[in-house]
């Protein structure tokens, strides 16, 4: 009894080490992420490519208020997964360190100054009484000097840098089919497919164009762009993954007797 109640102790306080050395909130702003819907990047020869699982809880919210994939700067987009509210304040303030580095410099930020600048605002809040960490992994990807970049913000602060990853809900699964079929020598056009597969292999092979957003920053213009519906649901069709909507009218009826 007294070992529980010592635990819950090191629960509430940010700044308290249990004796084992973990910090207990870090760890559950963790499990916050892993309980967001999931978010990838692919790194390609090409460019970088970000994948998110845009679902929606009702036919009547309008898509466009689910936002998972953020421009940063015109080179640097980012995908989120964990509390959307965290997110958001995240990226409000790379969009704001990203116009500082132009100002004071002339010149656009690096997509590794800018990962390791969000991430040393997420450390202070491991370490500061009253608050409580970012509950919200970014997977930040651009292009600096033709050189694609891809990196990963952690609750604890930590920046990674990976050539494919994911965040979210299935990391593990998703993680696992990266590692079997990524190809170094793949371009942006393959990192897509490799992405939509990926996310299509934890959603019974199937996804809808609506249901997911993806983005891409390409090194011949440094310049990030989303895809467009036709777009995604081109690419969802020539992979066969492009859900037909009859397992969904089945669910309907199924829904409708019980």
């Amino acid at each position: 009894m007294q070992g529980q109640n010592q635990q819950q102790a090191y629960d509430r306080g940010i700044t308290i080490f249990s004796p084992d050395g973990r910090l207990y909130q870090v760890e559950y702003a963790r499990e916050a992420v892993k309980r967001g819907t999931a978010s990838i990047g692919v790194r390609t020869s090409d460019g970088v490519v970000l994948a998110v699982d845009k679902r929606i809880r009702s036919p009547l919210m309008e898509r466009s208020s689910v936002e998972k994939i953020h421009k940063a700067d015109d080179h640097i987009g980012i995908a989120s997964a964990g509390h959307v509210a965290d997110a958001r304040q995240l990226i409000d303030f790379a969009r704001r360190q990203a116009q500082v580095n132009q100002l004071r410099y002339g010149e656009p930020v690096g997509v590794e100054t800018l990962t390791k600048e969000i991430t040393d605002y997420i450390q202070q809040y491991t370490q500061v009484g009253g608050a409580r960490p970012f509950g919200v992994a970014l997977i930040i990807g651009g292009i600096v000097n033709g050189e694609p970049r891809l990196f990963e913000t952690d609750p604890s602060g930590t920046p990674y840098e990976w050539k494919a990853l994911a965040v979210g809900a299935d990391r593990g699964d998703i993680r696992d089919y990266l590692e079997e079929h990524y190809d170094e020598g793949m371009d942006l056009d393959d990192g897509v497919d490799l992405a939509l597969a990926a996310l299509a292999s934890v959603n019974d092979d199937e996804l809808s164009p609506e249901g997911i957003g993806v983005a891409t920053v390409d090194v011949e213009t440094e310049t990030f762009g989303q895809l467009t519906d036709e777009e995604k649901e081109a690419h969802l069709a020539e992979a066969d993954l492009l859900d037909t909507g009859e397992d969904a009218d089945d669910e309907g009826e199924d829904a409708t007797e019980e």
